[in-house]
């Protein structure tokens, strides 16, 4: 399957009281849980180093090495580790436990990618290029993000 070919439905997930694992505690999963603490913060952050800014997040940390039993009893996966071989571990590890699992920058491998968000108040709006140009999502999302703010768009 080549990336073009990938189709995702855009839908929003109830999280609510649902247990989210983010493994990796670099740069990239430092980035997606600054976004994710907009929506949830019960997650648990698996990784063997985490960033200083990381750390600031309201989650639970465990510093360890990733195991297949990390993933059991949790709802979503979010793999940030930089390991292309271990995210693929994951990912086989996350199947047969019927896991919702996105690989950060492969999405061949992800069940769900997450979209550039616009969230405000009750209103979340998000564009999503399907894993095509994430680089275009984040510009058309920043042009709905200004023509809110400069009161183009009532919310």
């Amino acid at each position: 399957m080549k990336r073009e070919d990938l189709q995702f439905l855009p839908i929003s997930i109830n999280v609510t009281n649902k247990k989210i694992l983010l493994i990796g505690g670099g740069k990239v999963a430092t980035h997606k849980g600054s976004i994710m603490v907009r929506f949830v913060q019960n997650i648990t952050v698996i990784a063997p180093e985490f960033t200083d800014d990381i750390l600031k997040l309201p989650y639970t940390f465990v510093k360890k090495e990733y195991e297949k039993s990390d993933l059991e009893g949790f709802f979503l996966v979010y793999v940030c580790t930089g390991d292309h071989e271990l995210n693929e571990q994951i990912k086989k590890d996350a199947d047969a436990l019927s896991i919702l699992t996105c690989i950060c920058d492969a999405p061949l491998l992800c069940d769900f990618i997450s979209p550039a968000i616009h969230k405000e108040r009750h209103l979340t709006i998000s564009v999503s290029s399907n894993a095509q140009d994430v680089y275009k999502s984040v510009d058309v999302r920043n042009q709905i993000t200004e023509l809110i703010k400069d009161g183009t768009i009532k919310i």
